[in-house]
C-alpha cells in the first residue's frame, strides 16, 4: 500500500478526452514508480483511491512526461468548486495488490 499526500495545480490537458487534472510532484511520481508494475492493470495506468477535501472518490492515474495526471471529474470539482489554476490538496491510496 501506498499513501501519498501531495499539493498541485489543476490543469487542463486536452488530450483525446478533454479533462481537469493535477500532477503528481516528482518526489511522489517516483514513490509511484517504485510499484507501478504491481499496481498497474495495463497501459501503466495506476488506479488509487482519492481524498480531496471531504470528497473520497476512485480514480487511475495516468502516466505523463515522466509523471502522472491525476483527474478531476466534473462530479469531483464542482462540489468542492475547484477551478482551473487552483491549488489542490489531495490524497491517494494506491493497493498494488487489488487488481480490476
Amino acid at each position: 500500500m501506498l499513501d501519498l499526500t501531495f499539493e498541485s495545480e489543476v490543469i487542463y490537458w486536452r488530450g483525446p478526452a478533454p479533462f481537469y487534472f493535477l500532477r503528481i510532484p516528482n518526489a511522489d511520481a517516483q514513490a509511484i514508480d517504485q510499484i507501478a508494475k504491481q499496481a498497474t492493470y495495463g497501459w501503466g495506468v495506476i488506479p488509487c483511491d482519492v481524498t480531496i477535501g471531504k470528497v473520497d472518490f476512485y480514480t487511475a492515474l495516468f502516466p505523463k512526461d515522466g509523471s502522472y495526471l491525476l483527474p478531476l471529474k466534473k462530479a469531483v470539482r464542482e462540489p468542492l468548486k475547484i477551478e482551473l489554476g487552483d491549488i489542490v490538496l489531495a490524497e491517494i491510496r494506491i493497493n498494488p495488490s487489488i487488481k480490476i
